[in-house]
């Protein structure tokens, strides 16, 4: 049987961030076959800058480009910052995004999944993950995409919660991409 690797970026920096525990979670508890690994280092990233992003760019894009690169696939576990993604998970996107055309991104399955203590649960930051991801290249699942709210739920022992999340994780490591028509 092959390994799946699923690289997952948390758009939270915080020690103690629900989506951290609950990325670590997913990890911990990750079917057979697959491996999901936190991309340590956003938070070392300096602000995308394309006079930085040369022959030899910063030491932390280069290690964070090399471990989404050697993924199969790309799982965000994120909340909402002032109703759009983290700074810190944009500023990766842009990053993995480059060099156009051919950054580590590009054609990976890619999902986004995680809680905010609001009613949206994060809607618009994975929205705004999601598209950015796009425009990067990614093959975005939609479809899969969990934003759940943490108002009034225990995210991290609610059952029903977690399912959707591993059915989030799932999805994504199931997901058959078409055949490429390039000959």
């Amino acid at each position: 049987m092959s390994q799946t690797r699923v690289a997952v970026l948390v758009g939270s920096l915080r020690a103690d961030s629900v989506n951290r525990k609950l990325a670590e979670r997913l990890r911990d508890e990750a079917p057979e076959g697959v491996t999901l690994e936190l991309v340590e280092g956003l938070e070392h990233l300096p602000f995308y800058n394309e006079d930085l992003d040369g022959q030899t760019p910063p030491e932390a894009v280069t290690q964070v480009r090399a471990r989404v690169a050697a993924a199969d696939r790309v799982l965000v576990v994120t909340p909402e910052y002032n109703g759009t993604m983290p700074a810190v998970l944009n500023n990766a996107i842009d990053w993995l995004s480059r060099p156009y055309g051919a950054g580590a991104l590009v054609a990976k399955p890619f999902a986004v999944v995680g809680t905010t203590p609001t009613p949206y649960g994060g809607r618009w930051a994975h929205a705004d993950a999601n598209r950015s991801a796009n425009v990067a290249g990614a093959v975005v699942l939609e479809d899969v995409t969990v934003s759940q709210p943490g108002v009034d739920v225990d995210v991290l022992n609610d059952a029903a919660v977690l399912d959707r999340m591993r059915g989030a994780l799932d999805a994504l490591v199931t997901h058959q991409q078409a055949p490429s028509s390039a000959a």
